[in-house]
Protein backbone atom coordinates (compact mmCIF):
# COMPACT_ATOMS: atom_id res chain seq x y z
CA UNK A 1 0.00 0.00 0.00
CA UNK A 2 1.18 3.51 -0.79
CA UNK A 3 0.81 6.43 1.61
CA UNK A 4 -0.88 9.67 0.58
CA UNK A 5 -1.49 12.94 2.38
CA UNK A 6 -4.85 14.52 1.59
CA UNK A 7 -5.13 18.22 2.44
CA UNK A 8 -8.77 19.32 2.59
CA UNK A 9 -10.37 22.74 2.49
CA UNK A 10 -14.01 23.41 3.33
CA UNK A 11 -16.07 25.52 0.97
CA UNK A 12 -18.48 28.16 2.29
CA UNK A 13 -21.27 25.60 1.87
CA UNK A 14 -19.53 22.60 3.40
CA UNK A 15 -18.33 24.53 6.45
CA UNK A 16 -21.99 25.11 7.40
CA UNK A 17 -22.61 21.37 7.22
CA UNK A 18 -19.67 20.09 9.30
CA UNK A 19 -20.70 17.09 11.39
CA UNK A 20 -19.41 13.76 12.68
CA UNK A 21 -21.37 12.23 9.79
CA UNK A 22 -18.85 13.81 7.38
CA UNK A 23 -16.04 11.99 9.17
CA UNK A 24 -17.91 8.70 8.86
CA UNK A 25 -18.62 9.39 5.19
CA UNK A 26 -14.92 10.04 4.47
CA UNK A 27 -14.00 6.74 6.16
CA UNK A 28 -16.70 4.96 4.14
CA UNK A 29 -15.64 6.43 0.79
CA UNK A 30 -11.96 5.65 1.35
CA UNK A 31 -12.77 2.10 2.48
CA UNK A 32 -15.13 1.44 -0.43
CA UNK A 33 -12.36 2.42 -2.87
CA UNK A 34 -9.90 0.03 -1.23
CA UNK A 35 -8.02 2.45 0.98
CA UNK A 36 -7.57 2.96 4.70
CA UNK A 37 -7.51 6.20 6.69
CA UNK A 38 -4.53 5.93 9.05
CA UNK A 39 -4.95 9.36 10.67
CA UNK A 40 -7.24 12.36 10.30
CA UNK A 41 -6.69 15.84 11.73
CA UNK A 42 -8.52 19.15 11.85
CA UNK A 43 -5.93 21.90 11.32
CA UNK A 44 -5.71 25.67 11.09
CA UNK A 45 -4.06 27.59 8.28
CA UNK A 46 -4.16 27.02 4.55
CA UNK A 47 -6.12 23.76 5.00
CA UNK A 48 -8.89 22.60 7.33
CA UNK A 49 -8.26 18.84 7.28
CA UNK A 50 -5.27 16.56 6.83
CA UNK A 51 -5.73 12.85 6.20
CA UNK A 52 -3.00 10.24 6.11
CA UNK A 53 -4.34 7.43 3.94
CA UNK A 54 -3.13 4.25 2.30
CA UNK A 55 -4.20 3.12 -1.16
CA UNK A 56 -2.93 0.36 -3.43
CA UNK A 57 -2.20 2.90 -6.17
CA UNK A 58 -2.41 6.49 -7.34
CA UNK A 59 -5.61 5.92 -9.32
CA UNK A 60 -7.54 4.92 -6.20
CA UNK A 61 -6.18 7.92 -4.27
CA UNK A 62 -7.36 10.18 -7.07
CA UNK A 63 -10.76 8.48 -7.14
CA UNK A 64 -11.17 9.02 -3.38
CA UNK A 65 -10.17 12.67 -3.64
CA UNK A 66 -12.73 13.32 -6.37
CA UNK A 67 -15.45 11.25 -4.68
CA UNK A 68 -15.08 13.05 -1.34
CA UNK A 69 -15.07 16.42 -3.11
CA UNK A 70 -18.25 15.58 -5.00
CA UNK A 71 -20.05 14.04 -2.04
CA UNK A 72 -19.08 16.48 0.74
CA UNK A 73 -17.99 19.62 -1.14
CA UNK A 74 -14.54 19.53 0.45
CA UNK A 75 -11.71 20.38 -1.95
CA UNK A 76 -8.65 18.12 -1.62
CA UNK A 77 -5.03 18.32 -2.70
CA UNK A 78 -3.63 14.79 -2.58
CA UNK A 79 0.09 14.04 -2.49
CA UNK A 80 1.99 10.75 -2.46
CA UNK A 81 4.38 10.26 0.44
CA UNK A 82 7.36 8.00 1.00
CA UNK A 83 8.42 6.84 4.49
CA UNK A 84 11.69 8.51 5.41
CA UNK A 85 13.41 5.14 5.90
CA UNK A 86 12.64 4.21 2.30
CA UNK A 87 13.77 7.65 1.12
CA UNK A 88 17.06 7.25 3.01
CA UNK A 89 17.61 3.84 1.38
CA UNK A 90 16.98 5.31 -2.07
CA UNK A 91 19.30 8.28 -1.67
CA UNK A 92 21.91 6.11 0.01
CA UNK A 93 22.26 4.19 -3.26
CA UNK A 94 23.29 7.31 -5.22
Amino acid sequence: MSVFFMFGKYTSRSVREISPEHTRKILEIVGDIGGKVKEMYAVMGAYDLVLVVEFPNLAQALQASVSISRELDISFSTMPALPIEEFDRLVGKS
